[in-house]
């Protein structure tokens, strides 16, 4: 991890918990520089620029390194990683107003307990969880199929997330 300005963090308005980089990711050292950076960023209703360019938002993912593939999708971040990070990088963040949790294991990791018993579930009540966290399905392209069987997830979710960014944005 490279060298972080303290004054930056404290400005970032927004934070996404994912669970690790990808492997284009890892590798051109740029998070979310894939087809899933490209969904989030739809998602969220921001630009490459607004999302790469801004000292309002921070991505914090559950472990800093690619964990490498597993059967359906990339391994799970290592453990211990967060207990270790998350927790003084967040004191260095007063200011976040929205806490994205992309992903099961950010989900989980968040959540603990509180979250519903599936994911799915978990997504379409996350005004549950509000306004501490807005729990998301990853966009990765493994997961188009689900969104595919959840229409409600673009026609409610992302409207309301777009929202709310632009909120924590001003």
């Amino acid at each position: 991890m490279g060298k972080v300005s303290s004054l930056k963090l404290k400005t970032n308005r927004r934070c996404i918990i994912s669970q690790a980089p990808g492997r284009i990711a890892q590798n051109t050292k740029t998070y979310f520089n894939d087809a899933s950076g490209d969904r989030l960023r739809d998602w969220m209703g921001v630009t490459r620029e607004q999302f790469y360019q801004s000292d309002r938002i921070a991505v914090m993912p559950l472990d800093f390194y690619y964990p490498g593939k597993g059967k359906s999708g990339d391994l799970p971040p290592r453990k211990g990683f967060m207990d270790k990070w998350h927790e003084p990088l967040l004191a260095m963040m007063p200011n976040v107003q929205l806490t994205l949790l992309v992903g099961q294991y950010a989900i989980k990791a968040y959540l603990g307990r509180s979250r519903q018993k599936t994911l799915t579930a978990t997504v379409q009540n996350y005004q549950d969880y509000l306004p501490d966290y807005f729990p998301l399905v990853h966009p990765s392209p493994l997961n188009y199929g689900w969104q595919k069987k959840n229409p409600w997830f673009q026609a409610t979710v992302v409207p309301d997330l777009q929202r709310r960014v632009q909120i924590a944005l001003k």
